[in-house]
């Protein structure tokens, strides 16, 4: 029942991700800047700091699944976003083992997550030739507004979430 209500909100997440950009300001949707929002991330990477245990991957599973949804929903490649979230959260499950589980910690792990998915993507679809935006370019119009669009995200996501995720890993485990 916990793993169900997780992928409850995820779903949610995702519909809600698809229409992010009709809720920002009109003058930052027709600007330069390029900003995907990666909300189902941010909270696989809630998942993998405050449910997973050492010996439980959990945030990856959701992160093949939900990846791969969100590639069937949005995108033209499948596998793109389901390697992508396996990967980030795998990451991320591994490096908070050296961080205490505090606010600043999370924080720091979800700009990471979001980073390194948003590169892996760009990666991939410049490989596949999807993309084929500079580096430069790719750094100032993309990557640095979607860290800082999803970070804040985040910074929404942790005080509603984190108290209801360790419940539910702890019931997770003493069941």
């Amino acid at each position: 029942m916990i793993r169900f209500w997780i992928s409850i909100i995820m779903v949610i997440l995702l519909v809600f991700q698809g229409m992010a950009m009709s809720l920002l300001p009109s003058r930052i949707v027709y600007s330069e800047l390029l900003v995907t929002p990666h909300w189902v991330l941010c909270l696989i990477m809630l998942v993998a700091i405050f449910f997973d245990k050492d010996e439980t991957y959990h945030s990856v599973w959701y992160g093949l699944a939900f990846g791969l949804l969100i590639d069937v929903v949005y995108t033209g490649v499948l596998g793109v976003y389901m390697v992508t979230y396996a990967i980030t959260a795998y990451v991320t499950h591994g490096l908070q083992k050296w961080f205490h589980a505090n606010f600043v910690a999370s924080l720091l792990l979800a700009i990471l997550g979001v980073a390194l998915a948003d590169m892996i993507l760009y990666f991939i679809y410049s490989f596949v030739q999807v993309t084929e935006m500079a580096w430069g370019d790719y750094v100032s119009l993309r990557l640095i507004p979607t860290v800082l669009a999803n970070a804040l995200f985040f910074i929404l996501l942790y005080p509603l979430l984190k108290n209801r995720v360790e419940e539910w890993s702890e019931r997770w485990q003493s069941a």
